[in-house]
């Protein structure tokens, strides 16, 4: 257990390195989770529309199974395309907006220092 808490100085206000790595976290978890998620879901709607074996719900099931694959390729590119924006951002030290922003969005490590990749 970790008994001394490590602060990161963000802008002028101290954040515990605590909440940075649940915010890195959630934001993994949406990337993957949610692309998973709608394929999963996709397929479930395709399969129930095969085991109905109904020309018209397959050709149903078809379209909302593009649908949700394609919302599943927006949601992870969305999401890797601002962390890239982000990233490339010029930051001139290390307590500007920026590298704050950076930092929630990669983590920090267990010395209170970005894990981005500078």
């Amino acid at each position: 257990m970790n008994l001394i808490q490590v602060l990161y100085d963000c802008n002028g206000v101290d954040v515990p390195d605590k909440i940075i790595n649940i915010v890195a976290t959630l934001i993994t978890i949406v990337k993957f989770g949610v692309p998973i998620l709608l394929i999963i879901f996709g397929m479930l709607d395709l399969g129930k529309a095969v085991v109905a074996s109904k020309e018209d719900e397959i050709k149903k099931g078809q379209q909302m199974f593009i649908k949700r694959v394609i919302s599943a390729i927006l949601v992870f590119f969305v999401i890797t395309v601002v962390q890239l924006v982000v990233n490339l951002a010029k930051s001139s030290d290390d307590g500007d907006l920026w590298s704050c922003i950076k930092t929630f969005t990669c983590g920090v490590d267990e010395l209170g220092r970005s894990k981005c990749v500078k």
